[in-house]
């Protein structure tokens, strides 16, 4: 990066390495307009700051800070990153957390943890918004709300890296050139948008090599859901004008194509082709179908974000509705971390903020309530997308219709999300009773093992917690020790729990050499389980207390065995807990209901995992074992030998006449095949 200019009345120091593609990105996002450089600058003069704490440390720091805009990080002793905000004025509203005074008891908790802070200045508070938002989604301070969105959306893609371009369905990063339409709030939402669409284009949705060895038109044009470009059924000339079309209808501009396609269809009539003005008549009908068949289809909205909020139990929920073209792509609810005593206004304003982040964003958002920094926001979102972006809260209309309903929404789905919780919290509850357990367990490690004859062996771990199944922490361990033996089941569990409770101990383990503390009162969701539940008898628990013996931790995990009733039948499972001797449960106890759910779905993940592996083992190439031969010379020396047998057999100066097969790596591969020799 170009070393930058500090600020007035701020140390000259360089901005930190490892933030400078976060700054970078935060202000230069991809597809934007150019913005200026701002002024950054590091506190690090950390002297007179060393051994005080909160409100001290503060009143040292706010001493240096000038009257500009920017970002400032609250951090801990050990280094955490406690908050991330954003000012108008550094030295101002540093200047209000050193008075000691008027503060909620979460920004009380906030200075008083506070050790040191650092800060970022920018030119104008819009840019100042932009890096917050970066900071807070990659640092993920406890103090902030935080937006829990680890599910990318969907789109449609129209690609234009081909001949005929296809239309698809595309979720994760844009590496194929093309237009992406969207996001869909959901996979379904865009297999039935495209469904319609392709009654009403014709585009093909074949890949490329399956279009590129067609002879004949294959179903899709029988039934007509595709014009067959690949066989030369439709002209490129008449296929592009296609394709147009649906990206003007994608776009926002289907009451043009409709006009259009309905005049064409009156000439044709008139024309007295009826064949050709009945396919423009079907291909009406689906425009129409693709405008009505996703629910609330607004009038006079024609491309909006609809954002409403509901509080309710120390919880919120922010129900999210996508208007593109005059049409309703769904919802979705999130459930952000917020503290409760922050106002619906607050969250909701520090949740847009973030969203936008890696999103593109539509040309009006329409809110449920008012927040702090409208304008702000605007302009911030403005400069991002480089377009004009009008951020919003109706008061009458059908735009206000909008909100109301994403509200009714948003109060729904927090009501039922807090009754699947309260029916949660009382199973643990009973869990913790029925086995003995000081308290209702927070993170809950169900292990499992798969495998066929002891090929290719997978063990799994799935984490449940107060709101379920948490699967973003779900684990699979590929056992790889040479000494089990095939099949051994005891072996394989050793292996996980060793690999499984070493690294634990590696990455949380305190300053003091000690295993971590699991009963914190942080209320993140604990990375150490308080309880383990293994698939096994009484030789798998052997095999797991060894573990847990030798790395010191019996004492701080429970572990429970859980094992398969007598003629495996489910309901007469047999339970082992040290200091107890094995036993059962009521057939129609809801803990036992509750454990079979947790065994089940461990059971569902190691097979799922061991039947991956198992067909990637199949499929794998004999010249994915070498050293040094990546995709591009596999594909050469495929190309030119036919298999992988073939160059097995072949000699140095076969395999030196492959476009990109040097001499030294002709020896790599010939010495591979015939080490032997």
């Amino acid at each position: 990066m170009t070393p930058r200019r500090p600020a007035a009345d701020m140390p000259d120091v360089d901005v930190p390495d490892e933030l400078d593609d976060t700054v970078e990105a935060s202000l230069h996002p991809a597809g934007s307009p150019e913005l200026e450089v701002p002024e950054i600058s590091w506190d690090s003069e950390q002297g007179d700051t060393e051994g005080k704490i909160g409100i001290e440390v503060i009143q040292t720091l706010v001493k240096r800070l000038p009257n500009a805009p920017g970002v400032y990080r609250m951090i801990n002793k050990a280094g955490d990153v406690l908050y991330v905000g954003k000012a108008r004025s550094l030295k101002k509203r540093v200047s209000n957390y050193a008075q000691g005074r008027g503060h909620t008891n979460r920004i009380g908790r906030m200075v008083s943890e506070t050790a040191t802070m650092e800060f970022i200045v920018t030119r104008t508070e819009t840019e100042a918004l932009l890096l917050e938002a970066n900071l807070i989604k990659r640092l993920r301070p406890r103090f902030n709300v935080l937006l829990r969105d680890d599910k990318s959306f969907p789109y449609i893609l129209i690609t234009a890296d081909h001949r005929a371009p296809g239309l698809f369905k595309h979720r994760g990063a844009r590496s194929r050139k093309g237009d992406y339409f969207g996001p869909f709030a959901s996979a379904g939402a865009v297999d039935r948008t495209i469904n319609a669409l392709q009654r009403a284009f014709l585009l093909r949705s074949c890949t490329d090599s399956f279009f590129e060895n067609r002879t004949r038109p294959c179903l899709l044009y029988q039934i007509k859901r595709c014009s067959a470009p690949c066989t030369g059924e439709v002209s490129d000339a008449d296929y592009r004008e296609l394709v147009s079309e649906a990206e003007d209808f994608l776009s926002g501009r289907s009451g043009r194509v409709k006009s259009e396609i309905s005049v064409a269809m009156q000439k044709a009539s008139e024309d007295l082709d009826f064949e050709r003005a009945a396919i423009y008549r079907d291909r009406l009908s689906a425009l129409s179908h693709v405008q009505s068949h996703q629910g609330i289809n607004p009038q006079s909205v024609e491309e909006a974000d609809v954002f409403a909020i509901h509080q309710e139990g120390g919880q919120n929920c922010i129900e999210v509705f996508f208007f593109r073209t005059g049409q309703n792509w769904g919802n979705r609810a999130y459930f952000p971390k917020a503290d409760p005593a922050l106002e619906a206004s607050d969250v909701l304003g520090a949740f847009l903020s973030q969203f936008y982040d890696d999103k593109p964003c539509p040309r009006s958002i329409l809110l449920s309530h008012p927040i702090e920094d409208l304008a702000l926001l605007a302009e911030a979102l403005s400069l991002r997308a480089g377009y004009k972006v009008t951020v919003s809260v109706p008061q009458r209309g059908e735009k206000k219709d909008l909100t109301d309903h994403a509200l009714q929404n948003a109060r729904q789905t927090l009501g039922r999300r807090l009754a699947e919780t309260s029916s949660q919290t009382r199973l643990l509850a009973g869990l913790a009773e029925t086995f003995g357990l000081e308290k209702a367990p927070r993170r809950i490690e169900v292990y499992d093992n798969s495998h066929i004859m002891g090929t290719n062996a997978v063990g799994a771990m799935i984490v449940a917690g107060p709101e379920g199944f948490v699967k973003n922490q779900y684990r699979k361990f590929n056992i790889r020790s040479t000494d089990i033996t095939p099949g051994d089941d005891f072996g394989m569990m050793r292996e996980v729990m060793e690999r499984r409770f070493t690294r634990l101990l590696k990455e949380h383990t305190q300053p003091d050499g000690q295993a971590p503390e699991i009963d914190t009162e942080d209320d993140t969701f604990p990375a150490w389980p308080d309880l383990i539940l293994i698939d096994g008898g009484q030789g798998q628990m052997s095999a797991v207390r060894t573990i847990l013996d030798e790395l010191g931790i019996a004492d701080k995990v429970q572990a429970i065995g859980v094992a398969k009733g007598v003629d495996r039948d489910a309901g007469r499972e047999r339970f082992f807990v040290r200091g107890r001797e094995p036993f059962t449960l009521p057939v129609r106890d809801p803990v036992l209901y509750f454990v079979q759910r947790m065994r089940d779905e461990a059971h569902r993940f190691a097979i799922g995992s061991h039947r991956a592996r198992r067909k990637k083992e199949m499929i794998r190439n004999p010249l994915d074992e070498i050293a040094g031969i990546g995709p591009t010379r596999k594909r050469a020396l495929l190309h030119h030998f036919g298999t992988a047998k073939a160059v097995s057999r072949a000699g140095l100066e076969d395999l030196m006449q492959v476009e990109g097969i040097s001499q030294r790596v002709a020896q790599l591969i010939y010495g591979h095949f015939h080490e032997n020799e």
